[in-house]
């Protein structure tokens, strides 16, 4: 069903295809560890049961309707304090990719959330194994919803609603590769500042006050940046704060 990729420099060029498993992340972690897989494996599933999502919540995808992958990357080009950087240039090529398909408006929600609307619609969980002060490798887990129709929670959505149509999943995943594969060129090429500055033009609220909730209680604030850790500097009462991920949520 997923075939190796034609129009990739090396994305795709290994897929491992299972019908049914726990989650991608964790499968693709565990064929690292008994061989040595090439830059740009994909392990991807019709049925993700167990997908992992930031927060340590679960991500809700019905059956053959969405996509579920996998990537394996090694970008020991970057330092261990430029992780973010693959947070932004993944976040950037699902934000293209929708973008493509003529979904609007597309906003990434800090720190990796892809938004419709204010409805998700795609969630991102990278995981990186460190050596010394650099990264060997990061583990991409991708999940977005493409025709699922009905969800659980009423603030999520796929691109099927969106568009009013179904789609190939095939035929969006190599779509989908190709746009991945050419934002983690631009990262490599050294394009880090224009990768930053595409992700904060194409920020959730960013620029605009807003209700947030820090440390158990309703606060206004406004979106300045995103800090090379990854930290959300927000201006609270003329006072720029810097949050990590589990220290400020949307409201």
């Amino acid at each position: 069903m997923y075939k190796i990729l034609a129009n990739t420099l090396f994305l795709g060029k290994n897929v491992v295809y299972v019908p049914e498993c726990h989650s991608t992340s964790s499968l693709l972690l565990e064929l690292t560890n008994k061989t040595n897989l090439p830059e740009g494996t994909i392990v991807i599933t019709d049925n993700q049961t167990r997908g992992r999502g930031q927060r340590g919540n679960t991500w809700e995808a019905a059956p053959k309707m969405n996509l579920t992958f996998s990537i394996l990357l090694k970008p020991t080009f970057l330092l261990v304090g430029e992780q973010f950087a693959i947070t932004q240039a993944v976040s950037l090529a699902l934000a293209d990719y929708l973008r493509q398909r003529g979904a609007a408006p597309v906003k990434i929600k800090w720190p990796n959330d892809l938004m419709i609307g204010e409805q998700k619609v795609a969630g991102i969980l990278i995981e990186n194994t460190l050596a010394g002060n650099s990264i060997q490798q990061s583990v991409v887990g991708i999940g977005i919803n493409i025709n699922q129709q009905a969800f659980e929670v009423p603030t999520a959505t796929s691109l099927g609603l969106a568009m009013g149509k179904s789609f190939s999943l095939p035929h969006e995943w190599e779509s989908l590769v190709e746009k991945l594969e050419q934002r983690y060129l631009q990262l490599k090429n050294s394009s880090k500042q224009s990768l930053e500055a595409n992700y904060l033009e194409q920020l959730y609220r960013f620029g605009q006050r807003s209700s947030f909730e820090v440390d158990g209680r309703q606060v206004m604030g406004t979106i300045e940046s995103v800090d090379a850790s990854g930290r959300l500097l927000v201006a609270i009462d003329g006072e720029t704060r810097a949050f990590a991920l589990k220290e400020i949520r949307f409201l």
